[in-house]
């Protein structure tokens, strides 16, 4: 592909006129249709629905002009950025959105990046034009054409190729300072990512491409597109994007809604267990062993462990009475619950129905068994299930349990650890003992939505709190019927009254429906949700458990999982992809390459590829497509004078990169030396894990070699650290430099 200078000054005013009359057309119509779905949303929002279809239709309704003043809204910016002439004379504009003249036969005013008409944009090239004769980027600012960078892709006609020269929108977006906050890249989406982009959303897609191909940006911008293509099918089951961390999903959170997407579920793994919030973090090994597949089996010894026998007769006293109850009673009541092959929970009411009759035959001999009848030993079944010594002796032997208290009851107890992982060394149980009283770390959550497939959940709480809230909903709608009504004895008979429209049942329902929650609300509230289609940023360092959990949320396995195995940093992450979804789909998916790295300089990039080479991976290296030719450099310093020497280097990248943004990437071991240094809107003091993802115009490693050492994988660690750089890459260490990366800075 070649590029186009902008022409001389006239024939440059000219194209900026042109184009500028039609940008002020498109955004004529863009303020009348953003009108009229305002007029829409205000007429529906006034309806007082008179049966449920037509609360209903006002609801969705509502929805639907909602969500189009948010696609309204992100558009503004930015409505129209690019336009393809083809060869047979046609014009074709492309922008955020679709807009059709209807005065014209609905003739397309504007194309949607995501409609296959749009696609020439982004693949056309000089080998293959798809009828393009040229390519231009709008560059607009506040609905003002300011500027136009033309692509020729049909040189015939023009006299000397080699004086067609440019920059293009790409390399601009390449070299623009970072702001802390991903963007979108609708305007340069590359013919490798729009291939991924565009895939098929049914079946599983395995995304591997290596540090800065934008593996991200086309999980998000893939996101949007499934939801433009599909989006009835998916308006219902909604579309979950998964990231590492919070602040993972901080960065990207304005990708999504600048799209005009709002209705996305963006969580971590550690989100998806609601009510649970992890807050803990833990050593990497203990979060290993919670990752391992085995631990299916070990809940599974947890639960049966908790489904006691007792080796000699219980005492329960009622009434005064000490009853026996014999271990074989208990042993006849825990196989009829387990012969149902119910889940713990709810076999329990088997269990206890069986121990309770038990206690009553116990108690009706006592009495003289010939002298009671029916109604007598339902009074005494009745007696025995309210009274606290029989209710604490069901919670011993058949507990109804969360898996909140399964966990924190196991974690809390050396015996029931013992029990639960035999195989384990006594040194790696240790590492899984806390109080009862600690909260979650974010190994836990799979662990948790694990143990809830296996208890069942006890339901009957939730029914009780749900009749409440439901009788507290009739009593106060009874009172506003109350105050509606009007003395008899004043009321006009040909006036119709509110308390003949409406009862108070029919006001509670109506104010239990008026809750409008998003399909993403609704599903964040829900553990049992399945989406319409799963997106995994960063996949490679999921656990076994994780996938587990992943996989429950996408039963009909429309999935797009993006990562690099070359990255994989968690001790229980993936070293392959076929070693983490063989378990649950074999080889039944497919896998993309993202293989140009648009974000990592050709200089850093050199460094990086050579502890790339160190840990060998059978992936292809990333190539960079630009270079800035300031070559990484490093810095020897002593321990003591590390603290003082790094915030002096802080203040001269930071006046390096202007009003760019910087990175300090550290050992876990270093947080409290490096506590001198003060994060702000441009400098972030990061570990290789919080750092997992992220970009900064530069970066500093602090200490490679301790990188390296704090983890099995810590070489895979440091090549994520020396990759987060989009201009400048600094290293300093007061101990010896990796051989591999010594060898490549010298």
């Amino acid at each position: 592909m070649s590029t186009v200078s902008n022409a001389p000054e006239t024939g440059e005013t000219t194209a900026l006129a042109a184009e500028q009359d039609y940008v002020a057309r498109l955004y004529d119509r863009f303020d009348t249709l953003r009108e009229q779905a305002q007029q829409f949303l205000s007429s529906a929002l006034r309806q007082v629905p008179d049966s449920e279809q037509a609360h209903t239709e006002r609801n969705a309704a509502t929805r639907l002009h909602t969500e189009q003043l948010a696609q309204y809204a992100a558009a503004e910016t930015g409505l129209c950025f690019g336009k393809l002439e083809f060869t047979d004379e046609t014009d074709r504009y492309i922008g955020l959105m679709g807009i059709l003249d209807e005065e014209n036969d609905y003739e397309p005013l504007l194309v949607d990046w995501r409609a296959p008409a749009a696609r020439p944009f982004y693949v056309a090239t000089g080998a293959s034009t798809e009828g393009v004769r040229m390519r231009r980027h709008l560059r607009i600012r506040k609905r003002t054409v300011i500027g136009v960078d033309d692509e020729l892709l049909d040189l015939s006609g023009v006299e000397d190729a080699d004086d067609v020269t440019g920059e293009t929108a790409l390399l601009a977006a390449l070299n623009a300072k970072r702001t802390g906050r991903m963007t979108d890249i609708v305007r340069t989406i590359q013919a490798e990512q729009d291939n991924v982009i565009r895939s098929p959303l049914h079946g599983v897609l395995v995304v591997q491409g290596g540090p800065g191909t934008g593996k991200t940006a086309v999980a998000l911008h893939r996101a949007a597109y499934l939801l433009y293509t599909h989006r009835e099918q998916l308006a219902k089951r909604g579309v979950l994007v998964v990231g590492p961390n919070p602040a993972f999903l901080n960065y990207v959170s304005q990708v999504l809604p600048s799209l005009g997407e709002t209705g996305v579920l963006m969580a971590t793994v550690g989100d998806l267990f609601p009510d649970v919030r992890p807050r803990l973090t833990e050593p990497d090994a203990a979060a290993e062993i919670k990752g391992r597949p085995d631990m299916v089996t070990v809940l599974a010894r947890a639960v049966a462990d908790r489904q006691r026998v007792p080796d000699e007769p219980m005492e329960i006293v009622f009434e005064r009475e000490t009853l026996l109850l014999e271990p074989a009673a208990v042993e006849r009541a825990k196989a009829a619950a387990l012969r149902l092959g119910t889940l713990h929970n709810r076999a329990e009411p088997t269990f206890a129905a069986a121990i309770i009759k038990e206690l009553t035959r116990l108690v009706a001999e006592g009495l003289g068994a010939d002298l009671l009848e029916a109604g007598d030993l339902a009074d005494i079944s009745r007696e025995l299930r309210e009274e606290p010594d029989v209710l604490a002796a069901l919670d011993w032997l058949w507990p109804v349990l969360t898996p909140q208290r399964l966990l924190k009851e196991l974690y809390a107890s050396p015996e029931l650890l013992e029990s639960a992982f035999p195989h384990l060394s006594e040194e790696e149980r240790a590492l899984l003992h806390r109080p009862e009283h600690f909260g979650w770390t974010p190994a836990d959550v799979p662990v948790l939505d694990e143990a809830m497939e296996l208890l069942g959940e006890d339901d009957r709480a939730a029914k009780a709190l749900a009749e409440k809230k439901r009788r507290e909903r009739l009593e106060f709608a009874e009172g506003v019927v109350d105050i509606m009504r009007i003395d008899e004895e004043v009321a006009d008979d040909d006036v119709l009254m509110a308390m003949n429209m409406i009862t108070a049942d029919h006001l509670a329902d109506r104010q239990e429906r008026s809750s409008n929650l998003t399909t993403a609300e609704r599903a964040a509230q829900d553990r049992t949700w399945t989406f319409g289609h799963v997106i995994v940023d960063e996949a490679q360092e999921l656990s076994a458990m994780a996938w587990r959990l992943l996989m429950r949320r996408a039963p009909a396995r429309s999935m797009t999982l993006v990562g690099d195995v070359a990255q994989t940093g968690d001790l229980a992450g993936a070293e392959s992809w076929e070693q983490v979804l063989a378990p649950h789909m074999e080889n039944r998916w497919r896998m993309e390459e993202l293989t140009v790295n648009y974000r990592t300089p050709a200089e850093i990039m050199r460094v990086a590829t050579a502890v790339l080479r160190e840990f060998a991976p059978p992936i292809a290296e990333p190539k960079s497509v630009r270079s800035t030719g300031v070559p990484p450099w490093s810095l020897p310093v002593t321990t003591d004078d590390l603290p003082a020497r790094l915030a002096e280097l802080v203040e001269k990248e930071l006046a390096e990169v202007g009003e760019g943004t910087l990175g300090v990437i550290i050992p876990t071991a270093l947080r409290d030396a490096v506590s001198v240094l003060s994060p702000s809107d441009r400098v972030s003091v990061l570990t290789v894990r919080e750092a997992k993802g992220l970009e900064f115009d530069a970066v500093i490693v602090v200490e490679p070699a301790s990188i390296r050492e704090e983890s099995p994988k810590g070489l895979k660690d440091l090549y994520v650290a020396l990759t987060r750089a989009t201009q400048r890459l600094g290293i300093v260490h007061s101990t010896p430099l990796p051989d591999s990366l010594a060898g490549a800075l010298a």
